[in-house]
């Protein structure tokens, strides 16, 4: 069984009609209807009921269409991977979140040019699912995000936890009362600007988790598109909004940072790659990121690429 002829079976299932399946293919009907046939000898079953118009999967069939099709997607996530590895010497393409461009990212990257000063290096701003997305495809090389996903092609590198802290308007009677910290339960009944709005999964279900997870419910919550967009909403006496603590310069003159009470909640910084890529440049990233965590005195757990 080769790959040539998974193609040509979901090009069949897909169309309904040898005809137009071979169309698609740019191939005439008699070699892919024979194609086909080799391929139901081969497993021992039959894949296509013909007595049926427009073509129909017997059972069997149905199992390897679906089967066939993640087969295909890994083959071309491969090769596309691949090819980004392949033109790794010339370039670095970095995916990220915003809020982790507020962090010490710029510092890395500063550091970085240190070690590779003719290496070109390619920002993309890209949620956690996307990145996940640009990797596979191999848009990107590594990806700097806050959500946890599982991907067979991707390895997640939990670089460290960080706090998270309530953005408060300075006027609003939390911020007045000067309270040095906050629980989640405080917030149940507060307007909540959370984001980005899309795409989805993103921070907000993050935030969202957070509540469920206590058994409580943000009862009064807007969706907006993006982080600038929340916080200055906040300024403007909006509602509150939830970020990691490394945002708290922004705005300081407007808006109020609140600590979580004894630091418990917190937000993942994950370092993306590919699975079994093990290039000095990437290994050099995240030495150079581990550098910055020890003189800005984070917390963190080491790993290796």
């Amino acid at each position: 069984m080769e790959l040539r002829h998974l193609r040509y079976f979901v090009a069949v299932a897909e169309e309904k009609s040898f005809n137009k399946a071979a169309e698609r293919l740019f191939i005439s009907q008699p070699p892919l209807s024979r194609q086909i046939k080799q391929l139901e000898e081969e497993i021992g079953v039959t894949l296509i009921d013909r007595d049926n118009r427009p073509l129909k999967l017997t059972e069997a069939g149905e199992f390897f269409y679906d089967h066939a099709l993640q087969i295909i997607k890994k083959s071309d996530d491969l090769r596309a991977m691949t090819f980004r590895k392949g033109n790794f010497d010339n370039s670095l393409s970095i995916g990220f979140v915003s809020s982790i461009l507020y962090g010490i990212l710029p510092k890395v990257i500063t550091r970085f040019r240190e070690f590779y000063p003719n290496i070109e290096i390619k920002l993309y701003e890209l949620n956690s699912w996307q990145q996940t997305q640009s990797l596979v495809e191999g848009k990107i090389d590594v990806g700097y995000g806050r959500l946890l996903f599982e991907d067979a092609s991707i390895r997640r590198l939990l670089l460290r936890e960080e706090s998270l802290v309530v953005a408060v308007p300075v006027k609003h009677r939390l911020a007045q009362e000067k309270q040095k910290s906050i629980r989640l339960m405080d917030l149940t009944n507060e307007n909540l600007l959370l984001y980005p709005m899309a795409p989805r999964p993103s921070f907000i279900d993050y935030v969202l988790e957070l509540f469920e997870a206590r058994n409580l419910k943000a009862n009064y919550f807007t969706e907006v598109r993006e982080l600038h967009i929340a916080l200055g909403l906040v300024a403007a006496g909006e509602g509150l909004t939830i970020v990691p603590k490394t945002l708290e310069h922004l705005r300081s003159q407007e808006v109020t940072y609140i600590p979580f009470e004894d630091g418990l909640l917190t937000s993942p910084i994950v370092m993306s790659v590919r699975h079994f890529d093990k290039s000095e440049l990437l290994k050099t990233l995240l030495d150079v990121t581990y550098q910055i965590y020890d003189e800005e005195g984070f917390d963190y757990k080491r790993e290796q690429i």
